[in-house]
């Protein structure tokens, strides 16, 4: 048995308390995309959580009519490889296929497309950019085989409960297609959706909002230690 190797560890008394991703998502195969392992996504278009976060990818999707500024704005100020959404839904035609020559100019390592999105306009796309074309899977009753002939370069699938359900059927059928899916809360959820096939996960981390709670909760605590110290020095000192 080989020895566990040490893995040295950078970094800076300013920059010590980043967001980590589940532990479990080493463990998938990863995707390697013009030569980088992707095998962790952060699900965000928050630039604080994206600057301060160990995933190896940012999936930049969001509820709203996709715009250049926003992507432009992401990909400029991420350290790390950005996978932006350009539509599908509300957003199609002629307009998805410009957002997607758009974020590739500004440097995106590859284009999002909503479930909704036709196999016309999955093939427009594929079409017009060089970089991966990912389509997003919600449901087992999608006709994989048709996506990828329209040019779908990863499949991401994001079925909620049934998304191990639609990862493990997609693997079996076709077993060399790149998978990136949704991992769930928990870490048995992530290892089954590992287990599953799906060679990359997309991580939802906590809201900022979230985030400042518990780091307000710590320094109340630390506040509250510091007089309790103070009043028994006091205590001590007066005899």
């Amino acid at each position: 048995m080989a020895p566990k190797k040490n893995i040295p560890r950078v970094s800076s008394r300013l920059r010590q308390n980043i967001l980590r991703t589940p532990t479990e998502i080493r463990r998938a195969s990863g995707i390697l995309i013009y030569g980088r392992r992707i095998k962790s996504l952060i699900f965000t278009t928050d630039i604080a959580i994206i600057r301060n976060c160990d995933a190896d990818a940012i999936m930049a999707v969001y509820p709203f009519t996709p715009q250049q500024t926003i992507s432009d704005s992401i990909i400029k100020h991420s350290s790390r490889p950005v996978f932006c959404g350009i539509g599908g839904g509300t957003t199609k035609g002629l307009r998805t296929v410009s957002l997607a020559k758009d974020v590739e100019s500004q440097g995106a390592m590859g284009v999002v497309l909503n479930a909704p999105t036709s196999n016309a306009d999955l093939k427009a796309v594929a079409e017009a950019v060089e970089i991966p074309t990912i389509i997003t899977i919600v449901s087992p009753a999608t006709d994989i085989r048709s996506r990828i002939e329209a040019g779908a370069s990863i499949l991401n699938v994001a079925g909620g409960r049934e998304t191990v359900g639609i990862v493990r059927m997609i693997r079996k059928k076709y077993p060399e297609t790149p998978i990136i899916a949704t991992g769930g809360k928990t870490a048995d959820s992530i290892l089954a959706t590992i287990e599953a096939g799906a060679n990359a996960i997309t991580y939802t981390p906590p809201s900022i909002q979230e985030m400042f709670k518990q780091m307000m909760g710590n320094y109340r605590n630390d506040a509250a230690a510091r007089d309790d110290q103070d009043i028994h020095l006091g205590e001590t000192w007066l005899g």
